[in-house]
């Protein structure tokens, strides 16, 4: 599943080709893969592209929306009438060089200027059409809690207190807690404030819990910034890939190497069931202030 740097960076490339362009028909080949009345998208403009978390929403001129989340293997893949290059984002595979549709191809887009397709190899992912309005109040968007951005630290150490004996790793992944955060950005925020993965939510101070808000804030700008992670899943919308882990991330996916801080050797454990890196100097147990 991508994570928000990666939807945002998605975001901000499909603003570039779709945006003004009129929707012309919408073919659904797979009924699961999406929701809503399509004739309320039809013959009307794209007038916005924005994002709530991990979900892509495309406004249009008649105050209707599309909410798009590409889940595990969700593709966008954008052919200009011009025959110029191909754009693709999404769960890379020969579909970013085949000729579509084709089989995976669960729901086309014909715009005034080229096709969207939607291709979705597991069908996890969907497409939504619902009144604009009504985007904030959908089941899917109301659960989920602010930005890092948009939160206060006094707000951030107040719902941690609320989940006092959960690891923290487990809590700061939790949606309805802090909307953003995946595996990779929780082990390099917690890597930033030398915080703990295991450490329990009630335990850390509001000075940590502070500064556990500005890491977070920082690495997820660096990775929009550098296009994401894509750790060999995600690209960005014109087929490149991102470099944040190659030129950022401090610890994910380097166990056995040595901490940049320290220069221990980074370990990779388990913690609330997902592959977790920290330095074991840097990232101690106990608090780092009372």
């Amino acid at each position: 599943m991508p994570e928000l740097p990666e939807v945002e960076t998605i975001r901000r490339g499909l603003d570039q080709f779709i945006k003004h362009q009129k929707i012309l028909t919408i073919t659904v080949n797979c009924e699961k893969s999406f929701q809503g009345p399509k004739d309320k998208a039809e013959n009307h403009s794209v007038v916005a592209l924005r994002r709530f978390g991990k979900a892509l929403i495309i406004d249009l001129d008649n105050h209707y929306s599309l909410m798009i989340h590409l889940r595990m293997t969700g593709q966008l893949i954008y052919d200009p009438d011009n025959q110029s290059d191909r754009y693709a984002a999404g769960h890379p595979s020969d579909n970013f060089t085949a000729t579509l549709p084709n089989k995976q191809t669960r729901v086309i887009i014909k715009l005034s200027h080229g096709n969207l397709y939607f291709n979705d190899q597991r069908k996890f992912g969907f497409i939504k059409v619902l009144p604009t309005a009504e985007v904030e109040n959908d089941s899917f968007i109301r659960k989920l809690a602010k930005e890092p951005w948009v939160m206060a630290p006094t707000e951030f150490y107040d719902k941690l207190q609320h989940h006092p004996h959960s690891c923290i790793k487990a809590t700061i992944l939790d949606q309805s807690i802090i909307c953003g955060l995946g595996n990779i950005y929780a082990d390099e925020a917690l890597f930033a404030a030398q915080i703990h993965p295991e450490r329990e939510s009630g335990s850390l101070t509001k000075s940590e819990a502070t500064k556990l808000l500005k890491a977070a804030c920082e690495v997820m700008d660096k990775s929009i910034a550098s296009g994401g992670s894509t750790m060999q899943t995600y690209v960005k919308a014109d087929g490149t890939k991102g470099d944040y882990l190659e030129l950022f991330a401090q610890v994910f996916r380097r166990q056995n190497q040595p901490c940049p801080r320290c220069g221990t050797t980074i370990q990779k454990i388990k913690v609330a069931g997902r592959g977790t890196h920290l330095c074991p100097h840097c990232q101690t147990r106990s608090k780092q202030d009372a």
